[in-house]
């Protein structure tokens, strides 16, 4: 498939939440995304008139992280801010080891420190800490070999995951034993 064929970038990914402040606060005082559009809106959605704000959070790259607000209680909990507590099911954001050192010391700051995290991947560093809606951030930081060896990875992924899918479990993370393909 074409470069040309395929979507360009992330626009946004969008959230239920219950307290649009709460969350512009996290977003946009801890985190730095600041708030690039809010969207007051009613229409008719799913069978029923719905009366909604819907905010956006810019990243660098232009796509950002959007949040629904219902105005009414029944819409809420027709379509609820229920975040599954899974730690697998979270949003990864790209960062510089200097922007993750700095959000890491503001969430510290904001009490946020007994919901953090630090992981290392060996091919990149991560942060993780819950938002005010019990979303899950992961704010990664790439390994320098990790961007260097990114060509190879992809050319490897699908023989990667057949081997995987086929039964073979081998681990081939380098900081945690490779695979020998």
């Amino acid at each position: 498939m074409s470069a040309q064929q395929r979507p360009m970038r992330l626009h946004h990914t969008a959230f239920v939440t219950r307290d649009q402040e709460r969350t512009r606060a996290f977003y946009e005082d801890l985190v730095g995304l600041p708030l690039i559009a809010t969207w007051a809106e009613q229409e008719e959605l799913f069978g029923s008139e719905r009366t909604y704000c819907h905010t956006f959070f810019g990243l660098e790259d232009g796509s950002a992280l959007a949040f629904f607000q219902f105005a009414d209680p029944a819409d809420d909990a027709e379509f609820g801010p229920e975040i599954p507590k899974s730690p697998f099911n979270h949003i990864a954001l790209n960062v510089r080891s200097e922007t993750q050192n700095a959000i890491h010391e503001r969430l510290v700051a904001a009490a946020y420190d007994d919901d953090l995290y630090i992981l290392e991947h060996g091919y990149c560093r991560s942060l993780y800490v819950r938002d005010p809606n019990g979303l899950l951030l992961e704010f990664t930081a790439d390994a320098p070999d990790a961007i260097a060896d990114a060509p190879r990875k992809a050319r490897l992924a699908h023989e990667e995951l057949k081997r995987w899918l086929s039964g073979d479990h081998t681990p081939n993370n380098k900081a945690r034993g490779e695979h020998v393909a």
